[in-house]
């Protein structure tokens, strides 16, 4: 990389497009509740509202006004707030509607978005957003969703309303957020932070009411305008979610298991900014499949949490490296050894606002599995102090222990942890995090650390990290991906906007490195990625990458059943070439070819994903990934197979298949459910799960259940 094209690269990352002022918009006390219709246009309860209509492109045109003109109007009631939205388009018959699944993606659709930044803290907030099919699509967001585990939680599910109108116009958007859904301070007049975006898939055409930079979404709050005149009331919520429950239970020898139970969770607001859950037999029947990995190397893999009570407000609890080193991993709690079920008893989470501070307090008490695995608790204490300029300061503490009868000697693990931000103008950032482990029978290198300069101008993107893990470190309700290392990375990465230039909307050629070593210097690990991403205005991607490897292994490895690896220093290089297709087509593809040496070999991997879909009802996603080495132990192959269908009846009633296939673990599974929401994720769920051997010829089954759900939220204030 030469110093020309470093100059050229900073001076081009201060050349930016001078952006407006952040606007300002004055919410409407309304005398009339809108009809919930989506009509806009034709509601007398809007009549008289100013509309702001003045919305700024990101891509592809950074700084322009938008192409096609929007209208944004807010009012409220004493029990709702109200967003109108109308999205004019003077080819109505060009607008892309691609799912109408609650939370489906809004990037391969026209779509709108709304972020309500409620403390006006300018680093957190609620997301809400919707399509023309009226789909339901809302989110939490902490620290400006700086991409850390749990910063925007997607997961959440909030109780409130949208409907949506299309005609000769164009689209519009009718959004009723009750009070009690959001959390705010308890003034009697209230700023929120506010931004809205506007998706036109056809031109891949991004505009906002706040203007921002190419780099920044809808989560850069920092950047929002504000919503002025908001009286909303004292916060009053007190809801109850019961359930019932019943199972069908079949295993391979064993006779039909049948089962029931009851349970519910509670929720209680007990400041304006401060909300108490309680549960009791937790449950998380509805809850997707897990998506299956290929292990092809030493360390643990990484799932994501996706039972739901553990994912309301999880922002509140992170603290570490995402996917890494996390201090606080909620599949901990609840999960054990190879994906098995511990039920959890009872549990209680406080999070929220108070004495101006972040708080995240979870307790939770598994049962006893029989005489193998005791009773168990589980805590995490989190608390933040923010400040500005998406700064702040937090501690953590979490503690797992065996309780009760059959409870193990000495059977506890203690966390304490501390990290730091430091926003530094607009576009750096100084962070980090400290931390050490309480294990019995683990007396020292208990300690982590992690050190991190960021800048994400328009033009330039980079990084610098160092992170320690001691060999002692053992989070216990924490995730590891490996032990004992020292770990530089960084990266570069430049955006070119190309004026169109044979179609072409943006280059980011880039380079990345993450290296791990052994405190004695060894090399465990290395990456070193050098690419270069082409996108056409069409949406069309090719990314072109160069990636040199090192692997260092002490001790052999048994990589495949049968093929082992010698301990060893492999130096290796890769060719990658990626290919994206329109994503807003009715037929899409993803695919990843990698081509290089792998442990003193050769390997090939190729990953293909082909979408389709018919209007916004329909769609299927079909992932194939295989690997071939060739290595000195021996040859060898892998092939996982994942077929995602989805159906929707209306944006709350759906039925959704997960079929996938795993030749490494030897495995075919199914998980069907079909849900009818009547609010948020409560409603009727059926579920049917069914595990099958590949082992032998044929397909031998291995277990199999079908689950019925129903649940409830009542509001015992309403």
């Amino acid at each position: 990389m030469s110093a020309p094209w470093i100059l050229a690269t900073l001076l081009a990352a201060s050349q930016a497009p001078t952006l407006a002022a952040a606007p300002v918009l004055r919410a409407v006390r309304l005398g009339l509740a809108p009809t919930l219709d989506g009509d806009v246009l034709e509601d007398p309860a809007w009549t008289g509202v100013a509309a702001a209509e003045s919305f700024w492109q990101t891509t592809p045109e950074e700084g322009q006004s938008a192409s096609e003109r929007t209208e944004l109007r807010v009012g409220y009631t004493a029990d709702s707030l109200y967003v109108a939205i109308v999205c004019h388009d003077r080819a109505p018959a060009t607008i892309v509607v691609a799912d109408s699944r609650r939370d489906a993606s809004l990037e391969d659709t026209d779509s709108v978005q709304l972020v309500l930044d409620t403390f006006l803290d300018r680093q957190n907030g609620f997301v809400f957003g919707t399509n023309p099919a009226g789909i339901e699509y809302d989110a939490q967001l902490v620290r400006e969703g700086d991409g850390e585990s749990g910063d925007f939680n997607l997961n959440w599910d909030g109780v409130w309303l949208v409907r949506t109108r299309t005609g000769d116009f164009g689209w519009s958007a009718e959004f009723e957020i009750p009070w009690r859904t959001l959390r705010y301070a308890g003034a009697a007049q209230q700023s929120w932070g506010l931004n809205v975006r506007r998706n036109i898939r056809r031109r891949k055409e991004s505009a906002y009411w706040a203007p921002l930079q190419r780099q920044f979404g809808i989560s850069r709050v920092s950047s929002a305008g504000t919503l002025e005149g908001l009286e909303p009331p004292p916060q009053r919520n007190l809801k109850l979610t019961p359930y019932l429950l019943g199972e069908l239970d079949a295993s391979a020898g064993a006779r039909t298991r049948e089962d029931g139970q009851i349970g519910g969770d509670l929720k209680w607001s007990a400041t304006p900014s401060l909300t108490l859950d309680l549960t009791v037999n937790t449950d998380f029947a509805q809850v997707e499949a897990d998506e299956q990995q290929v292990n092809l190397n030493r360390f643990s893999l990484f799932f994501p949490e996706k039972r739901p009570f553990f994912l309301e407000n999880s922002g509140f609890f992170t603290m570490g490296e995402s996917g890494e080193t996390e201090l606080f991993f909620s599949r901990r709690i609840g999960i054990g050894p190879a994906g098995t079920v511990v039920p959890i008893l009872a549990g209680g989470r406080l999070s929220g606002r108070a004495l101006g501070l972040n708080v995240g307090l979870l307790n939770m008490q598994t049962r006893r599995q029989g005489d193998l695995v005791p009773a168990g608790n589980s805590t995490a204490m989190r608390l933040e102090k923010e400040l500005n300029n998406r700064s702040g300061l937090a501690v953590l503490f979490t503690n797992k222990s065996t309780t009760g009868e059959g409870a193990w000697k000495d059977d506890r693990g203690r966390t304490f942890g501390a990290e730091g931000r430091w926003g530094i103008g607009r576009y750096a950032q100084l962070s980090g995090f400290v931390a050490r482990t309480d294990t019995p029978g683990v007396g020292s290198d208990e300690d982590a650390f992690r050190l991190a300069a960021n800048w994400n101008s328009p033009a330039l993107e980079s990084f610098l990290a160092y992170s320690e893990v001691g060999a002692g470190f053992e989070p216990q309700l924490g995730f590891l991906s490996r032990r004992e290392y020292r770990k530089p990375a960084g990266l570069l990465l430049h955006r070119r906007r190309m004026q169109g230039w044979l179609g072409l909307h943006e280059v980011r050629p880039h380079v990345s490195y993450q290296g791990y070593f052994k405190p004695g210097g060894f090399q465990e690990s290395g990456f070193l990625h050098l690419d270069s991403h082409w996108e056409w205005r069409s949406g069309f991607e090719v990314h072109t990458a160069v990636n040199f490897t090192q692997e260092g292994l002490r001790t052999p490895f048994e990589i495949a059943r049968g093929v082992v690896v010698p301990p060893g220093s492999y130096s290796h290089q890769e060719l990658q070439l990626v290919v994206i297709t329109n994503q807003g087509r009715p037929l899409s593809l993803d695919a990843v070819a990698t081509l290089g040496g792998a442990f003193g070999g050769r390997f090939r991997s190729w990953r293909p994903t082909a979408k389709a879909r018919r209007g916004e009802r329909l769609n299927l996603g079909v992932g194939y990934e295989r690997n071939d080495f060739e290595l000195p132990g021996g040859a060898f192959s892998t092939n996982l197979l994942l077929t995602r269908l989805a159906y929707s009846f209306s944006p709350r009633v759906s039925m959704q298949a997960l079929v996938q296939y795993n030749d490494q673990a030897n495995r075919w599974s199914t998980n069907l459910r079909f849900a009818w929401l009547r609010s948020a994720n409560n409603g009727l769920f059926v579920v049917y799960n069914e595990n099958r051997d590949t082992t032998g010829p044929g397909s031998a089954f291995r277990d199999r259940s079908v689950i019925v759900k129903w649940s409830q939220l009542v509001d015992l204030l309403d």
